[in-house]
């Protein structure tokens, strides 16, 4: 077997963002020894990008609202799509996370009273959002990272896992590489939870850091396990699109939620003339009606800007390829109008948005409070990923388990602003938990020598291969997918577009074979990139088969070759897997069906 050094634990966690934590510390609280691996360096977690709030019906600002609103909410938002029991998990724990996470010292904002301050979010029918400014995610993984590292786990930062171990059907360790050093690691292990996001780097524009590449799906999906939902991809309807060196770099939808609007080149205030008929009695009819739900009305209806992040985005692009776009390409978010009906109004802003005063007036060179914002669409979030098991977490792998953005179900067709950070807390503790169970009742099984080194000649191979004439670089290669899924995979889809994605895509996985990298192990960013290429390939490449495969418009997924649902096809999901051959197929599935109580629920709160 090839020279690496070797670390034994019960339980692994890979990711380190608000589900690897969370996992991290459930499992490490039974008792077991859990080891925590992440790309980057603890606390750099996406997490931290999810800024607006974290949704759960804790009823501080408007009592009516409970789990089976917030749940009919998440189900009307994922069109139906949702595995139904993950949803009522979701809705019923939140609230109890939100105030372990309180109990263990997250600095929430406060009512006047003193409980949890909430506010609007798009698709939430009461305000819902426990927030902290718009730093929430920040400020989760902060009292995480607090809490856990007295929990005694050992945390392994700056590694990269290029292969899940197995022994028969079951995982039993990983095997990795530092990023300084390029030194291989063997982590053994009885389980394994990945908890390492999304997908957002096989995009050219998108709200995503460089670690999203896909690393957990395409690690599941090459050690056997099913992915479903992959069509499903949420372009967030605000990025910053101005200066191009920061565009698609996150404006958090915290800023519709206290008020902002959005408008056109003429001025126009574009969402009030597009309403879907499922959210028109939660709509407000007009500015005034829509000013006074910001200002925490009860009887007042949502603003047409806290629509479902889908539609906000197609309104968005429809303006601008008409012709009403902003000077570089987006739309105007206009947030200081509030400095005309407020005294103070400036500062109020400044108090409930201080991250992206600072972002705008830093990178972009505006002052928020003064003049709107340029945004627009960007890559911002996988609704699709490994398939688990609702109450365990567990995938069709035995001994592995996933949570957070890299496993699917919870939000259907289409994510709420907020569930995010919900979805982390609810599922990364119920990962760590029964991953833990798992440990306990089973042992630690022997590595196969082979596969290490079958594991390390491949990952060695873009460097003997060198820099030469014939050799392929991984950054060209790289670029070319972003650029194709971009223009193909994107906002709007159809079947020519689709098909010529997933050739693309073919040909890129030909010229990968061929990549060659300069120098050596240490310190080496083009082997990185050569590494993520494998990720890239195996999730674009099932988001533009389960998009073709849809030929219909549900959620996130736009086809404009088939821009009507369909009600067979809302029953289905799609299930990605290897098969045999070692190609990727795509099977259609029965969605699992609602029964009586659950359906219940969702007709008495439509109203």
């Amino acid at each position: 077997m090839v020279d690496c050094q070797t670390h034994e634990h019960d339980v692994l966690v890979v990711g380190a963002g608000g589900a690897g934590l969370r996992a991290a510390i459930e499992a490490a609280a039974s008792g077991v020894s859990v080891g925590l691996v992440c790309k980057s360096l603890l606390g750099k977690a996406h997490t931290v990008m999810a800024e607006g709030g974290v949704a759960a019906s804790l009823a501080n600002v408007d009592d009516r609202d409970d789990w089976k609103t917030h749940f009919a909410d998440t189900m009307r938002g994922g069109q139906y799509g949702n595995n139904w029991r993950m949803a009522e998990l979701h809705a019923r724990e939140a609230p109890e996370r939100v105030r372990e996470l309180e109990a263990w010292g997250a600095l929430f904002d406060r009512t006047k009273d003193g409980r949890i301050l909430q506010r609007n979010f798009g698709g939430h029918r009461y305000p819902r959002l426990a927030h902290v400014g718009d730093r929430t995610g920040l400020e989760m993984i902060r009292t995480l990272q607090d809490h856990g590292i007295h929990q005694g786990m050992e945390v392994f930062m700056e590694f990269t896992i290029v292969r899940l171990l197995k022994s028969g059907d079951r995982v039993i360790g990983l095997f990795g590489y530092d990023r300084e050093r390029g030194r291989f690691r063997v982590f053994k292990a009885k389980s394994v939870v990945l908890a390492t996001g999304g997908i957002g780097r096989a995009f050219k524009i998108t709200s995503n850091s460089w670690e999203y590449t896909g690393d957990g799906h395409a690690l599941a999906y090459e050690a056997g396990a099913d992915l479903i939902d992959m069509e499903y991809v949420q372009f967030h309807p605000t990025g910053m699109v101005w200066p191009l060196s920061v565009r698609g770099i996150l404006v958090t939808e915290g800023v519709r939620g206290e008020g902002g609007v959005l408008r056109n080149s003429e001025g126009k205030r574009f969402m009030f003339d597009d309403i879907p008929d499922l959210y028109k009695n939660q709509t407000a009819d007009n500015e005034e009606e829509g000013w006074r739900y910001t200002q925490g009305d009860k009887g007042a209806r949502r603003p047409p800007e806290l629509l479902t992040r889908d539609h906000v985005a197609r309104c968005i692009l429809r303006e601008v390829s008409e012709g009403r776009g902003s000077p570089h390409g987006g739309v105007f978010l206009d947030i200081a109008w509030i400095g005309e009906r407020l005294a103070n109004g400036a500062e109020h802003i400044r108090r409930k948005l201080p991250s992206m005063y600072h972002q705008f007036k830093e990178l972009a060179g505006i002052d928020i409070t003064a003049v709107p914002m340029e945004v627009g669409p960007t890559t911002h979030y996988a609704m699709g990923g490994i398939r688990v098991d609702a109450d365990t977490q567990m995938s069709t792998v035995s001994g592995l388990f996933a949570a957070g953005e890299c496993a699917a179900g919870l939000h259907g067709a289409n994510r709420l602003g907020g569930n995010s950070l919900s979805d982390l807390l609810v599922f990364g503790k119920r990962a760590g938990e029964h991953a833990a169970l798992f440990a306990k009742e089973h042992s630690a099984a022997p590595i196969d020598g082979a596969e290490i080194d079958a594991a390390a000649a491949e990952a060695l191979a873009p460097l003997e291969r060198g820099a030469g004439a014939d050799a392929e670089s991984p950054y060209l290669i790289q670029q070319e997918l972003q650029e194709s899924m971009q223009d193909k995979v994107g906002i709007v889809r159809r079947e020519s577009d689709l098909l010529a994605a997933i050739e693309t895509v073919a040909a890129l996985r030909e010229r990968a074979q061929r990549v060659g990298v300069a120098g050596n192990r240490e310190y080496n960013p083009g082997w990185h990139t050569a590494l993520d290429l494998k990720s890239l390939l195996v999730v674009s490449e099932a988001v533009a088969r389960g998009a073709a495969q849809r030929k219909e418009s549900r959620g996130a997924q736009f086809r404009d070759d088939y821009p009507e649902k369909s009600e067979e096809l809302g029953k289905i999901t799609h299930a990605v897997r290897k098969g045999g051959d070692g190609r990727m197929q795509v099977e259609a599935e029965p969605v699992r069906e609602l029964p009586p109580e659950i359906r219940a629920i969702i007709v008495e709160n439509q109203e």
